[in-house]
């Protein structure tokens, strides 16, 4: 957000604050105040890591400024939620709701302190004020909760209470731990007992799952700070957050489809090296797996006399008998493309499981598949290779079966070949 920006935006508010029923504008308030307190708000839309009390101070200078109003959070967020229209941030939204909360808490602060200091009682004033800053926060488009340090939770919105299906009274007083999945309790509790209470200060990123009142999974995205008390109040925790669950499954079908053959459904070469990586990372040196790479023999005759449909047909057969013969045995069935399918056996493989396997997958082919009527036999050979996987390459593995399937379909296609792998040097 450049000068002339911050002082067009300086401008619009100073005019809104001046135009609101019988508010006063302090005399010696201009633009060039607002202005600077605009760029910093502005800067802590973008700043890494976020920092939420930049709204709390704003809102105390405010205040300091003479802008005593009760009502000035409340007409201040009218202009200031335009300032997510210079930061391309996705979160923008969450960060500047955060920044706004955090101003009207700053401001009632700043107000509380300097009563204190001339009056003994306010109470009618102070609760008109409590009331507008309540509008402020109940209807802000994300949901927002404060919680002691403990994580209690002491105040929550409609949007908290509707991401969870419940009133907004019946979440103050309980944990953060009450809606937050079993499963990642643990985690949630290192993240602000281990990280953000100690510190004292600073904002942490939560996506963990919640459990709604009816007992369904979803999943939320937080932003929680630590929030230095004022004039000797308690510190606590601010969390700005959102309903993830949609774009949570967006993202697993968006992972699926990338590790996955759009044909067959099976794994892809993606998914298969990943998972080879996977042993490869937690294997020790006696740990050993296995590979069968089956190539279909003469699918190409297929595919020139029946057309690639019949073909695909054909694949989709071969891919269920796969999955069906091997259903029980702990491997994973893959298409690499084309007519090429791998097998990996994990660790603890032996000679004789790899056997059995490459016996099941050539067991598949004996019997025709039956596509439009038509009566195709198939047939296949398969190149295995059993290996030591510690400090191993997962493309060098693949390569490796290859080679084994090239020397099977070398002698005598329809069988299998087994090679030993030594460990690599």
């Amino acid at each position: 957000m450049d000068d002339s920006q911050c002082a067009a935006l300086a401008r619009t508010w100073w005019q809104t604050l001046a135009a609101a029923d019988g508010m006063r504008v302090p005399d010696d308030i201009g633009y060039q105040q607002l202005s600077v307190l605009i760029a910093e708000l502005s800067a802590a839309l973008d700043a890494e890591p976020f920092d939420v009390t930049v709204g709390a101070r704003v809102g105390a200078a405010l205040s300091a400024a003479h802008l005593v109003d009760g009502r000035v959070p409340t007409v201040s967020a009218q202009v200031l939620y335009g300032l997510a229209e210079y930061t391309a941030r996705p979160d923008a939204g969450r960060r500047l709701a955060g920044l706004l909360v955090a101003l009207g808490q700053g401001h009632q602060a700043h107000l509380d302190q300097s009563r204190a200091q001339q009056y003994s009682t306010e109470d009618s004033s102070r609760e008109e004020q409590d009331g507008r800053y309540r509008i402020l926060f109940d209807n802000t488009a994300v949901a927002i909760a404060i919680g002691d340090t403990n994580g209690t939770l002491l105040e929550a919105n409609r949007g908290l209470a509707d991401m969870i299906g419940v009133p907004v009274e019946a979440l103050r007083g309980i944990s953060v731990y009450d809606f937050a999945h079993p499963d990642d309790r643990d985690d949630i509790r290192a993240v602000l007992y281990d990280e953000l209470v100690p510190s004292g200060e600073g904002t942490v990123r939560l996506e963990r799952r919640l459990v709604r009142a009816d007992g369904s999974v979803g999943w939320m995205s937080f932003a929680i700070s630590y929030v230095k008390g004022a004039d000797g109040q308690p510190d606590y925790l601010l969390a700005i957050g959102a309903d993830i669950t949609e774009e949570h499954r967006l993202q697993l079908e968006l992972r699926r489809q990338a590790r996955h053959d759009p044909l067959t459904g099976l794994p892809n070469r993606r998914y298969l090296l990943e998972r080879i990586e996977e042993l490869i990372a937690a294997a020790d040196e006696s740990d050993r797996a296995g590979l069968c790479f089956a190539d279909l023999d003469h699918f190409k005759y297929v595919n020139d006399r029946f057309g690639h449909g019949t073909g695909d047909k054909v694949l989709v057969a071969v891919a269920t008998r796969l999955h069906d013969k091997l259903r029980g045995y702990d491997c994973l069935i893959s298409r690499l493309g084309g007519d090429e399918f791998v097998v990996l056996i994990p660790p603890p493989a032996t000679t004789d499981q790899i056997t059995a396997i490459a016996n099941q997958l050539l067991s598949v082919f004996p019997d025709p598949i039956t596509i439009n009527g038509q009566q195709l036999r198939i047939a296949a050979s398969i190149g295995a290779v059993i290996t030591p996987i510690a400090g191993a390459n997962a493309e060098s593995l693949l390569d490796a079966a290859d080679a084994s399937l090239y020397y099977a379909k070398t002698n005598e296609k329809g069988h299998w070949v087994l090679h030993t792998l030594q460990a690599p040097t």
